[in-house]
């Protein structure tokens, strides 16, 4: 080899830089990447953190009112009335304290007393109304974020009409999910003593796992709502599902390591006096970000399909660029003259 070809070779400094390039052009081709690194760019984390806080007052008011209301429906029935405490439980980890050891903020007593007759469950009542169509105006405009796209145009009395009966419906599937399950686990244990399985182990885990595939079709439900209804887009279902069924796997982990992900704000002994309730806010804003993770994959998707959500906002936007081009286009060269002005224009 010539000393020239050695000097045109590059070193092995180049090649390696070369070499980490290739890796991180590749990586950054899997999906999973792209959504972390473009909700980033579109402050995911900070809306994220908006929507937990706003999640905290929401979540206390609808709790007593809801408790308020429900209780005039399963007061009869405790089974129901445990079911839904568990359901609770598994949903916001450190949100119920069900045996007064201080692990929880509320005491499920207190709520199944509690009485939306009253000056209490007035004031529950207006702010759980100010605090519900809140949190959901919040979250309609931060997924839209996601989709690069404006607020709605919907009036704003029929938009918060909207708001107010699927907040309503939330509370209804909430309803329903344990009361599904109940059902579930009772079919469950009469068929595991019909093949004589009656140790308690069997029974709690079979519970446990009752609950969660009950709330996993819950949270799938819920946020197929969120993202098409409650935002107000036409996604179509092949790219709305897939995400849906991805932010429910993601919220079902994060409430089976509630507990281990919460671990510690109860031990820093700089939040021991409120320890329980910043740990709920932890709690809000890992869900937040799931929230929107899951509209991010969702919106990529859609974008790699080319679909268009709103028209109007596509036909103002392109038009807007078409504008800011033309307004720097190079105005046109004067035509030259012709060659006897030319010649008799010269001096």
């Amino acid at each position: 080899m010539s000393e020239s070809d050695a000097d045109a070779r590059p070193g092995w400094w180049a090649r390696l830089i070369a070499w980490i390039e290739r890796i991180v052009a590749w990586v950054m081709e899997f999906k999973p990447v792209k959504v972390f690194i473009v909700f980033g760019e579109k402050r995911g984390y900070l809306l994220s953190a908006g929507l937990a806080y706003q999640a905290v007052f929401a979540v206390f008011a609808s709790l007593w009112v809801g408790f308020s209301v429900a209780g005039l429906i399963v007061s009869g029935n405790r089974d129901l009335q445990l079911a839904l405490i568990e359901v609770l439980q598994q949903t916001v980890p450190g949100l119920i304290d069900p045996d007064g050891s201080g692990e929880g903020v509320i005491d499920p007593e207190l709520l199944l007393e509690a009485t939306i007759f009253g000056w209490t469950g007035a004031i529950a009542l207006i702010g759980l109304f100010l605090s519900a169509l809140g949190w959901m105006a919040g979250a309609r405009d931060a997924i839209r974020i996601m989709f690069d796209l404006p607020g709605p145009r919907t009036n704003y009395y029929l938009l918060k009409l909207k708001d107010a009966g699927l907040a309503l419906g939330f509370g209804v599937l909430l309803l329903i999910s344990a009361g599904l399950s109940v059902s579930g686990t009772v079919a469950m244990e009469g068929v595991l003593g019909w093949l004589g399985i009656r140790d308690s182990g069997s029974t709690t885990v079979v519970g446990r796992v009752v609950t969660l595939s009950v709330m996993f079709v819950l949270d799938t439900i819920l946020l197929g709502m969120l993202y098409r209804v409650l935002s107000g887009m036409r996604i179509p279902l092949r790219r709305l599902i897939p995400g849906a069924l991805i932010g429910a796997a993601a919220l079902g982990g994060l409430k089976v390591l509630g507990n281990t992900l919460l671990g510690g704000a109860s031990t820093n002994p700089l939040l021991a006096s409120f320890a329980v309730f910043v740990g709920v806010l932890i709690w809000f804003n890992f869900v937040s970000q799931v929230i929107l993770l899951a509209a991010m994959w969702i919106a990529l998707g859609v974008a790699d399909d080319g679909v268009v959500l709103d028209p109007v906002y596509e036909a103002k936007r392109l038009e807007a660029a078409r504008a800011y081009v033309a307004a720097f286009e190079p105005e046109p060269e004067p035509d030259e003259p012709p060659w006897y002005r030319r010649l008799f224009g010269r001096r």
